[in-house]
């Protein structure tokens, strides 16, 4: 009786100082050609290419592991992760995962045929089945509302189980289609990104980039998400840079603001006799501005010790 109750109680510790541990964060892909997302495990048998058995908000899904996420500086400074990896996968599990993915490419080519029968104007996107069976989503893309009630009924029909269909835009399409950007790399929403932000014109000005189409669009033809990257660090340092088209003086010479450099942190100054200089940051700052001269104020008409026009 004494020997189970301290195995008892040194199963505990153990299970204790496992959830004490810092947990280490991997990015992880459910799908070959899917999204990388991140998921934190206090395993310390894992690596890369490792199968594994991830905790979703829906439920178990099987999934790879890509990279390792680079190293926290501190657990309370580090965002929670809904995703948890439990486990590596067994063998049945993994034959499990092989017949999922199958089983994916196998409903979307049975719908496939369902919308030409049904002659649906809309573009199937993908096919995501849930590892446990309990639902499947069916990904479209459509220029107007579709009537898709009998192709739901005939795909419930044949699968027994809940079907969503989900109607998303080309931004999204993009991001589950994947491809390669205008810099040579895999596309930041079908990497990394979780969301789309708001992108305008205006990010694109600030930054002073050309406004033809063809090079701040992406393959979605819309505009470039990474416009919003550097976007907040232009406004920073144009509030503190002077101002295009400003008088100012420097070396005893009046010069006129000619361009801002923000990411270089320099000023372009030009003088009306065509001399340039360029100014580093600790110069640009020191500069002395040309004061605007003050007018004064307006009389009325009418108005003053004069009197009126009339007398």
């Amino acid at each position: 009786m004494v020997r189970e109750m301290g195995e008892k109680e040194t199963l505990t510790v153990a299970q204790a100082q496992d959830s004490e541990k810092e947990p280490s964060v991997f990015r992880v892909r459910f799908r070959d050609e899917g999204q990388v997302f991140a998921a934190e495990s206090t395993l310390t048998d894992l690596s890369v290419y490792d199968r594994v058995m991830v905790k979703a908000d829906h439920g178990l899904e099987p999934g790879q592991i890509v990279r390792r996420a680079p190293a926290c500086i501190a657990l309370k400074n580090r965002s929670k992760q809904s995703l948890r990896i439990l486990r590596q996968l067994n063998k049945d599990e993994e034959k499990r995962y092989a017949e999922l993915v199958e089983s994916e490419r196998a409903a979307f080519a049975f719908c496939l045929g369902l919308i030409a029968k049904h002659a649906l104007k809309m573009d199937l996107i993908r096919v995501e089945k849930f590892y446990n069976g309990s639902k499947i989503i069916f990904y479209f893309t459509a220029d107007n509302r579709v009537d898709f009630r009998q192709l739901v009924k005939d795909l419930v029909q044949e699968y027994r189980t809940r079907v969503e269909m989900r109607q998303i835009g080309v931004r999204h399409e993009t991001k589950m289609l994947g491809g390669m950007g205008t810099c040579g790399r895999e596309l930041c929403c079908s990497s990394f990104l979780q969301k789309f932000e708001s992108v305008s014109i205006k990010m694109a000005k600030e930054q002073e980039l050309p406004l033809n189409p063809a090079k701040i669009s992406g393959l979605c033809n819309r505009l470039l998400c990474c416009l919003t990257y550097e976007f907040p660090f232009y406004q920073k340092q144009r509030r503190t840079m002077p101002r295009v088209g400003c008088r100012v003086f420097f070396n005893g010479k009046e010069y006129r603001v000619k361009k801002n450099f923000p990411l270089k942190g320099r000023v372009l100054l030009s003088s009306d006799d065509g001399e340039e200089q360029m100014l580093d940051e600790a110069l640009w700052r020191s500069l002395e501005y040309q004061k605007a001269p003050r007018q004064g104020k307006r009389k009325k008409k009418g108005s003053g010790r004069g009197g009126s026009a009339h007398e």
